[in-house]
């Protein structure tokens, strides 16, 4: 048997032999695009020569304006230098060329194309060649490798392309973004003359995951979305939106001179308690935030009035800064890797002026509210990462020149006691109804039509004109030596996003509004964690008291043509091993939910059973089984043969059986993108299976990601190890790190995140690629020696919840993705379940309570009393319903209370 065997001691003898950790970010990103996670960095830099070269010479890009290089750009001002016609002509091409390859029979691994190209990364141009051929997509780097002898090649699946996006680069429409289903992207860089070739053969391709890969602008592109209705009618929230903005107009985490931008929202840097009920506390997002501070806009106006270029090339402008730039992103991440480095590079290998760096947030935004010259909004990290605010890396930052202060971790509002406090608080902030209202004037300016024109000059939003689209045809410059200094301009002054709209952006609905307009059945039931004042519960027949549910899988979608509308799956598996296989509608226009069981389950000629035999020690229970995300398999632990089972859901007949683990299966997990199962055993073991196969022969689903691995040695080594037959689950990498039996586990693989729990007491966390072991979590204020952790589960922002139980209490606790303890409570019976709905974790108990919290800081936001042990809960897809199995049978569906009209029920039950 060849397995990737973890040795989980390897981080700690590492840590041992240099003294202490250092960190970097992970490229790893969940599906709300938040790089959350750091990683180990085995050769670290502490950057200790940076520091003592450090002096107070002027930085040469912060807020300096540019004028360097006008007499080589006013040559090679374009204003007619983007075709429109560009999106029609790319459509017709992709068109001719699936015709095309329709009508032939092309080899399975004929090389498709083959071109030169650069990968950007970050700051950083990598000469390389892309090659594709009908299966794999592989970059090969023609640089000379780093120093410590690393290359930047990578190869994937074209199976796991997601996304393919035409993007500008250095204000050229020259580059593609590919984005894959793992969260994954990779920036790439060709000439004007190849990249829609580029793109046309690629998106030709048979891509099964395709989502989007359209050669539609922008504008287009987000028209087609439907994301603007969504998010007026308040169904996604408005980090969502912004992100997705900011993706479509081409901003990316790839290309510093492009990155996303955020706005300051708030005012109120000094309150000892930030008041979100009080406007006054927050920004004005109708003005640029150069003009905020209404002593500043007279300034801004008459700069505007007065300029002239004696030549006629630079037109007007009101800033000659920018609002994202390379040195921006960096002033903000400087204690974080890779940016560290970049930073010292950019200041020509030392540290700025520690006065000049970012060391306090209410600092920052009084220098802002004093000069209109400095008009640096946020980044996406303020609203999510709370480690760019620490120094973990323990960087020599200097100290402050009159007071003497030693610059360290960033000094934060009065409002918020620790780096994760003032994420929490921030990102509520954003969330408030006061920014719901307000945020639309803020897209007008970035990315809407106040952003050019006479609109913009109106709100005294007009920019140096380089910064803008279409200003600057690099390849009119022959000279190298010139381009070279006019690339190094563009790339570190910052450029303007693509335009978006050229009309006003709408305003979100209150509240209220949407409360009516739900009331009137015109819009799909909403995520119950914006409404949390009008959660009820139902309840539904779902089994009997003598055979209760103990699984209930979330709401699968079948696969379906892009018109069928069915209902989801909802699976269950009862005590008695029954399984059903219920229909699900979260939304109905009459009757609210709709759920119809599975009429095998009462029949006792026709109903599915699933035949073990389950050990006698390990009777039937939620965390013994997973759903395939297409619905169609079931994967069961708990086996007297310590196998892993495959069932069809269908049939109710084993498909597979693989045996790996040493004892018996206690808990299994499958991720959300239906590419890995997690499994924990007795042998104090975890097991990383991959399952990216079975689903494909099972029946393809209609746009689920089936993660493609590739360019791992070792997997091609496993693929043949299970030949039973194509349903086998193949094992991957076998996890260590426990002293007792594995007791829950979780995976999460965008954030690369495996958790396990352990009746040892402790929380393992590793990488899911590599296996390694990152550190373990304790709960806090439990009886060390007797202490022993039931449950554990990962929300979407990386945050890791499990609960405990020892000889006196039973307890929940969470912690941070990077290993931060955010809250732990006691709660009044043994958890049965835990579930995580946006920024809440729902805690079901066998006292028969569903209580939600805030994962930070598990502050109680309601607690509904069933009055019935409860056998474990699930929330179902956009947060709509929880639905939790009770012991006596009876299914209870907690949802937004909307009264309906008329006398008709708000839910029902279609037996």
């Amino acid at each position: 048997m060849y397995l990737r065997i973890t040795n989980w001691k390897c981080k700690e003898r590492i840590s041992n032999e240099i003294g202490e950790e250092f960190w970097k970010l992970s490229p790893h990103e969940n599906v709300a695009r938040m790089r959350l996670k750091l990683e180990p960095q085995l050769y670290p830099n502490k950057h200790e020569n940076a520091a003592n070269l450090r002096d107070n010479a002027t930085s040469a890009y912060d807020t300096k304006e540019i004028s360097e290089f006008d007499s080589t750009i006013k040559n090679a001002v374009v204003r007619d230098f983007l075709a429109d016609d560009e999106s029609s002509q790319l459509e017709e091409e992709l068109r001719q060329l699936i015709d095309t390859q329709s009508q032939q029979d092309t080899a399975l691994e004929k090389l498709v194309m083959s071109q030169d190209c650069e990968l950007i990364t970050l700051m950083t141009k990598v000469k390389g060649r892309i090659e594709v051929n009908q299966s794999v997509f592989t970059f090969v780097d023609m640089s000379p490798p780093l120093e410590d002898g690393s290359k930047h090649d990578f190869r994937f699946s074209i199976n796991k392309i997601r996304e393919v996006h035409l993007r500008k680069y250095n204000l050229r429409r020259s580059a593609l973004e590919i984005f894959l289903i793992d969260q994954t992207s990779y920036f790439l860089n060709f000439t004007t003359k190849t990249r829609n070739k580029v793109f046309t053969k690629i998106v030709g391709l048979p891509l099964p995951n395709i989502l989007y890969g359209s050669g539609r602008s922008p504008p287009e592109l987000l028209r087609a979305s439907g994301l603007t209705q969504r998010w007026v009618n308040r169904e996604i929230s408005n980090f969502e939106y912004l992100m997705y903005l900011n993706t479509i107009a081409g901003r990316s985490y790839n290309d510093l001179s492009q990155y996303p931008v955020f706005p300051w929202i708030l005012a109120d840097y000094t309150s000892d308690v930030l008041d979100l009920t009080d406007p006054r506390s927050f920004r004005d997002l109708s003005k640029p935030i150069g003009c905020i501070n209404p002593k500043n806009e007279a300034e801004v106006r008459g700069k505007y009035d007065s300029f002239e270029d004696p030549s006629g090339a630079i037109p007007k402008f009101h800033y000659g800064t920018h609002y994202s730039n390379s040195a921006g992103v960096l002033h903000y991440l400087l204690r974080v890797e890779p940016f560290t480095s970049l930073h010292v590079e950019l200041q020509s290998g030392r540290f700025d002026v520690a006065d000049r760096q970012f060391h306090s947030i209410p600092q920052t935004w009084k220098l802002l509210m004093d000069n209109p010259n400095d008009v640096k909004e946020l980044i996406p990290e303020f609203f999510y990462f709370p480690e760019f605010l620490k120094n973990m890396n323990k960087f020599d930052l200097g100290h402050l020149q009159i007071t003497k202060e030693k610059v360290d971790d960033v000094i934060l509002p009065a409002w918020a006691t620790t780096p994760e406090e003032f994420i929490a608080i921030h990102r509520r902030a954003l969330e408030s109804e006061y920014v719901s209202q307000h945020l639309h004037h803020w897209i007008d300016l970035i990315f809407g039509y106040k952003q050019k024109g006479a609109k913009a000059v109106e709100a005294l939003n007009v920019f140096y004109y380089c910064s803008y689209e279409g200003a600057v045809d690099l390849d009119k410059i022959t000279n190298p030596i010139e381009r070279e200094a006019v690339e190094g301009m563009i790339n570190n002054f910052g450029q303007v996003p693509s335009q978006l709209l050229r009309e006003p952006h709408p305003r979100r609905l209150t509240q209220d509004e949407t409360a009516v307009k739900l009331l009137r059945s015109e819009l799909k039931r909403p995520d119950l964690t914006q409404f949390l004042d009008k959660v009820v519960q139902y309840y539904c027949e779902l089994s009997t008291p003598k055979d209760p549910i103990v699984y209930l899988s979330p709401p699968r979608s079948p696969p379906r043509s892009f018109l069928q509308l069915s209902p989801d799956v909802l699976v269950s598996v009862s005590k008695g091993c029954i399984l059903g296989c219920n229909s699900w509608m979260s939304f109905d226009k009459e009757q609210g939910f709709l759920l119809e069981i599975d009429a095998t389950t009462t029949n006792l000629k026709n109903r599915k059973r699933i035949f073990g035999p389950f050990h006698p020690s390990q009777p039937p229970h939620s965390q013994n089984f997973a759903v395939s995300t297409d619905g169609k398999l079931l994967y069961a632990g708990g086996i007297w043969d310590n196998a892993l089972r495959v069932y069809s859901l269908n049939k109710g007949k084993t498909l597979a059986s693989v045996t790996r683990h040493l004892d018996i299966i206690t808990c299994l997990a499958l991720d959300n993108c239906g590419s890995y199962l997690v499994t924990g055993s007795r042998d104090c073991t975890c097991i990383v299976w991959s399952i990216q196969g079975n689903q494909q022969s099972a029946a393809p689903p209609n746009n689920i990601p089936v993660h493609a691995l590739t360019g791992q040695s070792h997997l091609q080594a496993i693929t043949q190890l299970n030949t039973q037959n194509s349903y086998s689950p193949k094992p991957l990498t076998v996890l260590y790190g426990h002293d007792d039996a594995v007791s829950s586990v979780a995976v999460y693989t965008e954030l690369d995140l495996v958790v396990s729990g352990s009746l040892d007491g402790t929380v393992n966390v590793y990488t899911l690629q590599e296996g390694q072991f990152v550190r373990t979590l304790k709960p806090i204020g439990c009886t060390e020696s007797c202490v022993q952790i039931s449950y554990v589960t990962v929300s979407y922002h990386g945050h890791i919840a499990f609960s405990a139980l020892d000889d006196t209490s039973h307890s929940v606790h969470v912690y941070s993705i990077n290993g931060a303890s955010l809250g732990s409570k006691y709660v009044s019976g043994r958890v049965t379940g835990l579930a995580t709905a946006s920024d809440y974790l729902v805690v079901a108990d066998d006292a028969g309570d569903i209580t939600m919290s805030r994962l930070h800081g598990l502050k109680p936001v309601f607690d509904i009393p069933l009055h019935v042990p409860i056998q474990t809960v699930v929330v179902t897809p956009g947060n709509t319903h929880i639905l939790a199995p009770l012991r006596d049978g009876r299914l209870a569906v907690v949802a937004v209370q909307l009264p309906l009209a008329g006398s008709k029920k708000h839910s029902v039950l279609n037996v």
